[in-house]
């Protein structure tokens, strides 16, 4: 969802959890990739079309 542009809020009122909760998945998640901004996760997840 937030690779393909949703906000964290909206994300997470996707999902019924807190914003909070999302950042701290997201911040593990670029760690174990090595990434910083979500335009560089959304260019090293697969194509989802």
């Amino acid at each position: 969802m937030l690779a393909a542009g949703r906000t964290t809020r909206e994300a997470a009122a996707a999902l019924f959890l807190s914003p909070k909760t999302v950042e701290y998945h997201l911040r593990h998640v670029y760690q174990k990739l090595g990434v910083s901004s979500r335009a560089e996760l959304a260019t090293r997840l697969p194509d989802r079309t």
